[in-house]
């Protein structure tokens, strides 16, 4: 028999199954992702040698949801959202086993694959604001922030085995690595169709520039939830040293596909460990200054690994900026979902889902950029500093996040944070 409370029972995101389907599709999507991206990645550096093909990787993925970032969170405020996560899984799936055609492709043949990361990132585009809209639709608002931890915690567990199995599979040879990806898809799009259908939404509202606008509207009307993703965005987009791994597990620690692996893995298993203490000792106060300092450790510790010449350092040195990037995404993703109406909800996780492909793969853009021109451990260092200052100057500029207590709304009536803008 359960020890817990009724009332605990209902801040527990497992307790509702809709959020268990939800869960094991985030989980089986992320590892199919971490597989290819850790295989596509190593391949275009070994056939290449070139830094910046690393960072076009990361732009060919976030252009799409730049270019359509109006139509894609409308799409989700308007139509099933379950539904439009299984059309993108299978696309996904497509470009999955496209890769695996392409996969003993040589240095001259490797515009096809450029042409099916542009395609991964438009079906992506359309899952972000989707999938991220979805989860409020499946559990109560009081185990929200659980199921945003939980989550989270699904994706950077794949995160540490993703990477290290992708390695490893890459090592037996590319096509057993892109079959893997292809498999764990399939999975996922059965387990997107069992997720229980949520209740369907009415929209009165006729398609308009103003209704398209409406993300933006929502976000740069409240100060807290401008605040919040933009220092993320920045902060990352400024240390994001993922493009990098492969460059410094080849060349500078000199360990192969299985160091890649190794490193890709020690952010989640940093990141995972912190969502496992955040699920049980949730934060409940000084939240906001709470993340300018996790913010200025992300870059701090980016520092270290940049200066790193020793596998033994740069693991726990990424592990350390995974973890201090998790308190930086529960902070962030339960303020936009707990303070978001649910009409505008698609629209602003599509701009939140831009911020967030800016920071991870302009990211890596901007890193692959700078190593082209003063090498990769250049890029990395001065990329830990910029996300330090970012933590400074956003303080600064945004006292009301600053001084945010706690992840919900209850403090606009205190008097700390502007009153919320219903949009």
């Amino acid at each position: 028999m359960s020890t817990l409370a009724p009332q605990d029972k209902s801040r527990q995101a497992f307790s509702y199954i809709g959020f268990r389907f939800f869960w094991l599709t985030t989980l089986l999507v992320s590892f199919a992702v971490q597989i290819m991206s850790v295989s596509i990645g190593y391949q275009i550096y070994t056939v290449t040698r070139e830094p910046l093909l690393l960072g076009l990787v990361g732009l060919c993925l976030f252009l799409p949801a730049l270019v359509l970032i109006l139509v894609t969170g409308l799409v989700a405020d308007r139509f099933n959202r379950r539904r439009i996560m299984a059309i993108c899984l299978c696309v996904e799936l497509v470009c999955a086993i496209s890769f695996l055609l392409f996969s003993n492709a040589q240095a001259h043949e490797i515009a096809p694959l450029f042409a099916i990361l542009v395609v991964l990132g438009t079906a992506r585009a359309f899952w972000g604001p989707a999938a991220q809209s979805l989860a409020p639709n499946l559990v109560p608002s009081e185990a929200l922030s659980n199921a945003i931890t939980v989550n989270a915690s699904a994706w950077q567990f794949a995160s540490i085995a993703g990477p290290a199995l992708g390695g490893v599979l890459y090592s037996f040879g590319p096509v057993v690595a892109f079959g893997t990806g292809s498999v764990l898809l399939a999975c996922a799009i059965v387990s997107v169709m069992l997720i229980p259908q949520p209740p369907k939404r009415e929209s009165h509202q006729a398609t308009s520039v103003e209704t398209l606008l409406g993300g933006f509207k929502y976000i740069f009307a409240n100060k807290v939830v401008l605040g919040a993703i933009s220092l993320d965005m920045f902060a990352v987009l400024m240390g994001g040293a993922v493009a990098m791994l492969p460059i410094y597990a080849t060349d500078i620690l000199h360990g192969g596909s299985i160091a890649n692996g190794l490193l890709r893995a020690a952010p989640g298993l940093g990141a995972i460990v912190m969502a496992l203490y955040l699920t049980k000792f949730p934060i409940r106060n000084f939240a906001g200054r709470i993340l300018f300092v996790f913010v200025a450790l992300f870059g701090a510790f980016t520092m270290v690994f940049g200066f790193s010449t020793s596998l033994w350092v740069s693991i726990p040195a990424l592990a350390l900026v995974g973890a201090s990037d998790m308190v930086s995404v529960t902070i962030r993703e339960t303020i936009m979902q707990l303070w978001t109406p649910e009409e505008v909800r698609g629209r602003v996780n599509a701009v939140n889902s831009v911020f967030i492909g800016a920071s991870n793969e302009l990211g890596e853009f901007r890193a692959g950029t700078v190593a082209h021109f003063i090498g990769p451990v250049g890029a990395v260092v001065i990329g830990g500093f910029g996300a330090m200052a970012v933590a400074g100057i956003w303080s600064q500029i945004f006292p009301g996040l600053r001084e945010q207590r706690t992840l919900d709304r209850k403090m606009v009536d205190d008097g700390i944070v502007e009153p919320i803008a219903e949009a």
